[in-house]
């Protein structure tokens, strides 16, 4: 079993260049992929949705920073508008009068001021940046499927620590089942008694218990659940991405104790059921985050 919960980090190096990949799951109903990445890796988006999904992570909401720094000598570009410093050379020379009091410009500020030098971010090789990209990532993800494969154990042992309390309630409930009708029969019979019923015909209360034995019967119930209990627990310890099918199971075992709770005209049954739903409702919160 596997928790969508996940972390995991990996730094690749080669030739100047470094790339950092985070990765970080939370639960979500499908797989769905978002990554922060700078505006000009845009194209590793592909190759790495490629490669996580390949690596096998199930559902969940999987956000994927992109950290990436070029330290080469042709990571940057620098030209000059000679254009651009010609003009701006140009006014400074037709002002010589009023300018010659003041110092000369260095070439570095008649740069600036001009605008005439650019420095941008040189074109990435796409290939040795996803070549490097892919390596951080699958570092990455390993990471991230051992954490989850460690918080879905931790999650399995707790979901079958419900299991076991909501299956002894089940059983609870079974045992006192059968009670019902004969307890309905001592009191039918001490109310005749206390109304001083004369001629009390002995198949009429043996009827009035059938009817309400019939009407509170649960043996279908009980076994319908304890089946979904049986289940939910092979599930969870073979199942590699057992969410949906838990969850299905979930739904099916609530049917069961809802209807057990409103045929059995009992308090303890009653005071039972409230805790079987109860156990039910924290199983289903546990679930949600279950591969």
């Amino acid at each position: 079993m596997e928790s969508m919960t996940g972390y995991g980090r990996a730094t690749a190096r080669l030739d100047g260049r470094e790339m950092t990949i985070e990765m970080k799951a939370v639960n979500h109903r499908f797989l769905d992929l978002a990554f922060r990445a700078p505006k000009n890796l845009s194209f590793l988006e592909e190759p790495l949705r490629s490669l996580i999904q390949k690596n096998g992570v199930g559902r969940g909401h999987v956000e994927i920073f992109i950290t990436y720094v070029n330290q080469r000598e042709d990571a940057k570009t620098v030209t000059v508008d000679q254009t651009a410093l010609m003009a701006f050379n140009q006014a400074i020379a037709s002002q010589h009068k009023l300018l010659k009091e003041y110092k000369r410009l260095s070439a570095a500020e008649a740069l600036q001021m001009s605008g005439a030098l650019t420095l941008r971010q040189a074109d990435e090789d796409s290939d040795a940046v996803t070549k490097l990209a892919l390596e951080a990532a699958g570092e990455a993800v390993q990471a991230l499927l051992a954490m989850r494969r460690t918080e879905g154990e931790n999650l399995k042992q707790d979901l079958l620590s419900n299991l076991k309390a909501l299956s002894e309630l089940r059983d609870k409930i079974a045992l006192r089942a059968p009670e019902v009708p004969k307890e309905y029969r001592k009191r039918l019979e001490n109310r005749l008694k206390e109304w001083a019923v004369s001629d009390i015909d002995p198949q009429r209360v043996a009827q009035e218990v059938a009817i309400l034995a019939d009407r509170c019967a649960i043996d279908e119930e009980l076994s319908r659940l304890i089946s979904h209990i049986d289940q939910f627990a092979s599930t969870a310890e073979t199942a590699a991405e057992a969410g949906k099918k838990l969850d299905f199971l979930l739904q099916e075992m609530n049917r069961e104790v809802n209807t057990i709770g409103s045929k059995a005209s009992d308090a303890e049954i009653a005071q039972n059921v409230v805790a079987a739903k109860c156990i039910v409702e924290k199983l289903r919160e546990q679930v949600q985050n279950v591969v």
